[in-house]
C-alpha cells in the first residue's frame, strides 16, 4: 500500500481532446514538485557510490518466496523484487512518478486510466515488459492472489491492451479518484514466468522479478540474500538515480527479539530500527556505542502512525456487546505503564488516524454532527459527546473506573458470584484468551489482566510461534490480540480492507474486530468516493469518531520518531526525506568507515 495517494489524479498534464489528461506524474493538486524532465529526487545524492552489503535482522521463519498470496510465510525483502507502473516520492504527499510507465492519461470522465510503458522496460532475464504482462499480473492477483487484491481492485471492470506499450483499466464508476494510483502502485509480474506455474501453491522457487533486485541466496527459514541486478533497465532512470545503492541486501532469521539484539550487539547485522522502549532505554550501552562504532539516533517524522491496540474479536459472544467492549477498554492503565515499562516515551493513542490531520476532534463540528446524524440509527447514542479515555496517575489506582465498568458490566447482564464476573443467566463465567506473538507483549497484557481480575474477569495470555499465529490470525481464531494498522498519508480504498462489513469474516482480510456496521459501511464508501481533500477529511474524521465509540479494540500508544541504531558504516544525503526513513534506497556503504567496523570487530 502507498504511503502517499491521490485524491484529485492528474497534474502537469497535456490536455488531449479524446483521452483527457495525460503526464509524467500523478498527485493531489497543482504542479508537482519534479518537472517533467527533472534529473533526481532532492533527497538522494546522486554521486552516492554502489557497493558493498547491508545486513538486517527477521524474526521467526519463511516457507515462501511468494508474498502475493494467503498461503504460506514469506520471506522478508521481496518487494525489493519488483517494479510498479509509479512510484512515489518521499519528500511530497501524496505524489507519484512514472517508472515502468512513462505517461499516464486519465480519462476526461474518469473512467479509464491509460498507462505507456517505457518501450526498453524488461524483466531481470531481459524479456520485455509489455502491456501483456501488466494485464496478466492484474487478472492472476485477482483471481489466484490474496483476497485483499480482490477487494482492492473490486472497481476495476476490465483490463484492454491496446498496444505492445498501452494498456487500459476501465472502472465500474468514476467516483473513486483513488483508483489509477492504486494501479500504479501495482507489482507487474512476468506473464511468460508465470503461466507455466503454479501461482496459489507457496514455493522456494526464485521468482524472476522486474526490480533492482533478485535472490543470490535462501536458506528455508534462515536466510535471504538480494543481489542488485547490475543491468537493471532503469538504473538510470531519474527517479532511480542515488537510489538502491547496496550491492547486496540479506535477512538472517533469528528466534526472537532478545537473541536479534544479542546478535546486533555483537555485529552479526548492521542496522535495527528499535521498537521497544525498554532496549531504547537500556540495551543500547554496549562498549561498541561508547566506542562510537555503533551509533544511536532518535529522527522526527511527519508520518500518519496508524493504530495499535489489543483488537476485540466481535464475531465472539462475550465481545459482541459494546457496555462490555467498553469497559475493559476503561480499565486499561497506559500511564502505569508508560512509567512503569516505556521510561515515560509514548504518548497515548487516542485515535484510529494519529498524528494526521484526519484525527477527530475532542467534540464533532457542524459537518461531523450533520453526518454522524444522519447514521443515528446505527451508531450509539453518545455518538455526538466528548470521546475520553480515563488519564490515571500512574500509581496503579483505578478505583473510579473501575467502578465504571463494573456499572456498564452489569447493565449487561453480568454480575459477581463466588468473586468471578458470571452471565446473570446462564451463568456462564467471564473469560478470555489474548493471544500473543511477541514476548514484548506478555508484561503488557499481564499488567492489563491484573485489573482485570479486579472485575472479576480471568484472562489466559498464549504466546504462540510465528506460523501459528498467522494462521490463527488470518482465520479469527482468537478473543483478544495485539495488532496494528498502518495508515497512509491519504486514506482510501483501504479503509475498506480495515473496518467495512463485506471484510468482516473473509479469510485474511484486515477487519481484525469483524466490525460489521452499517453507518461504517458508509462512511467508509465515503471516503473512497470524496471529491475534495475537504470531504474526506470530514468523512474521516467521522469514522475515527465511530470507530472510536464503537470500543473495537483499545487504543495503546505511539511515538512520532524512528528509534534506529547502526554499526557506523554507512552516509546518507545531507536532505532526508519527509515521509520515509529512506534507509534502504538512499543511504550507502561508506568503504573507510566499513573497513574501521572490521578493524573493530577482529
Amino acid at each position: 500500500m502507498l504511503k502517499k495517494k491521490l485524491l484529485v489524479l492528474f497534474l502537469i498534464f497535456l490536455s488531449c481532446p479524446e483521452s483527457g489528461f495525460a503526464g509524467h506524474a500523478l498527485s493531489i493538486s497543482g504542479e508537482p514538485k519534479y518537472p517533467q524532465n527533472f534529473s533526481q529526487f532532492d533527497y538522494v545524492n546522486p554521486r552516492a557510490p554502489k557497493g558493498g552489503k547491508v545486513k538486517l535482522a527477521a524474526i521467526g521463519g519463511f516457507d515462501s518466496l511468494n508474498q502475493f498470496i494467503l498461503k504460506g510465510r514469506s520471506a522478508a525483502g521481496l518487494g525489493l523484487l519488483y517494479d510498479s507502473l509509479l512510484t512515489p516520492s518521499s519528500d511530497e504527499a501524496f505524489t507519484a512518478y512514472g517508472l515502468i510507465a512513462k505517461d499516464v492519461v486519465v480519462s476526461k470522465d474518469r473512467s479509464s486510466v491509460t498507462f505507456v510503458l517505457h518501450e526498453d522496460a524488461t524483466f531481470q532475464d531481459g524479456h520485455p515488459i509489455r502491456a501483456e504482462d501488466v494485464k496478466f499480473t492484474f487478472d492472476i492477483l485477482k483471481s489466484k492472489g490474496h483476497p485483499t487484491y480482490g477487494s482492492y481492485y473490486g472497481a476495476i471492470s476490465s483490463v484492454e491492451v491496446l498496444s505492445p506499450v498501452k494498456v487500459r483499466f476501465h472502472f465500474s464508476s468514476s467516483e473513486n479518484k483513488e483508483l489509477p494510483l492504486i494501479i500504479g502502485q501495482m507489482p507487474i509480474l512476468p506473464k511468460h514466468y508465470w503461466e507455466e506455474r503454479a501461482f496459489d501453491v507457496p514455493s522456494l522457487d526464485r521468482p524472476l522479478g522486474s526490480g533492482q533486485y533478485k535472490i543470490a541466496d535462501v536458506v528455508q527459514g534462515r536466510r535471504i540474500v538480494y543481489e542488485r541486478v547490475k543491468d537493471y533497465w532503469a538504473q538510470n532512470l531519474n527517479v532511480n538515480v542515488g537510489r538502491y545503492n547496496f550491492d547486496f541486501i540479506q535477512h538472517d532469521y533469528y528466534r526472537d527479539a532478545d537473541v536479534a539484539l544479542e546478535a546486533f550487539k555483537s555485529g552479526e547485522y548492521d542496522f535495527r530500527q528499535e521498537n521497544i522502549a525498554k532496549n531504547w532505554a537500556k540495551s543500547y550501552d554496549f562498549p561498541a556505542v561508547t566506542a562510537g562504532v555503533v551509533l544511536k539516533r532518535e529522527i522526527q517524522h511527519e508520518n500518519p502512525v496508524g493504530f495499535q491496540g489489543f483488537f476485540f474479536n466481535a464475531r465472539r459472544d462475550i465481545f459482541k456487546d459494546r457496555n462490555v467492549r467498553k469497559a475493559l477498554t476503561l480499565v486499561f492503565d497506559f500511564e502505569w505503564m508508560n512509567k512503569n515499562f516505556f521510561y515515560s516515551s509514548y504518548k497515548r493513542t487516542q485515535s484510529f488516524f494519529e498524528n494526521s490531520p484526519f484525527v477527530s476532534p475532542a467534540l464533532p463540528s457542524g459537518d461531523q454532527k450533520k453526518i454522524l446524524s444522519s447514521y443515528k440509527d446505527s451508531l450509539p447514542s453518545d455518538i455526538l459527546s466528548e470521546f475520553t479515555l480515563p488519564v490515571f496517575a500512574g500509581d496503579g489506582q483505578i478505583r473510579p473506573s473501575l467502578r465504571e465498568a463494573f456499572k456498564l458490566l452489569k447493565e449487561s447482564g453480568w454480575i459477581i458470584k463466588n468473586n468471578q464476573l458470571v452471565n446473570a443467566e446462564t451463568g456462564q463465567p467471564f473469560s478470555f484468551e489474548i493471544m500473543l506473538v511477541s514476548p514484548a507483549f506478555e508484561k503488557v497484557a499481564h499488567a492489563y489482566s491484573r485489573n482485570l481480575e479486579k472485575l472479576g474477569i480471568k484472562t489466559r495470555i498464549r504466546l504462540v510461534d510465528p506460523s501459528q499465529y498467522q494462521q490463527n490470525f488470518r482465520k479469527f481464531n482468537f478473543d483478544m490480540v495485539v495488532s496494528g494498522l498502518g495508515q497512509s498519508l491519504y486514506p482510501g480504498n483501504e479503509q475498506k480492507e480495515y473496518w467495512h462489513s463485506s471484510r468482516a469474516n473473509e479469510e485474511g482480510s484486515r477487519n481484525i474486530a469483524g466490525i460489521q456496521n452499517k453507518a461504517i459501511d458508509a462512511l467508509v464508501e465515503k471516503i473512497i468516493s470524496s471529491p475534495s481533500l475537504e470531504d474526506v477529511e470530514k468523512y474521516t474524521q467521522s469514522l475515527d469518531r465511530a470507530l472510536l465509540f464503537g470500543y473495537y479494540a483499545i487504543p495503546h500508544w505511539y511515538i512520532d520518531l524512528y528509534r534506529v541504531s547502526y554499526w557506523n558504516k554507512f552516509a546518507y544525503p545531507a536532505k532526508a526525506p519527509k515521509y520515509a526513513l529512506g534507509f534502504l534506497d538512499t543511504w550507502w556503504v561508506d568503504h573507510n568507515k566499513r573497513q574501521e567496523i572490521e578493524n573493530y570487530l577482529k
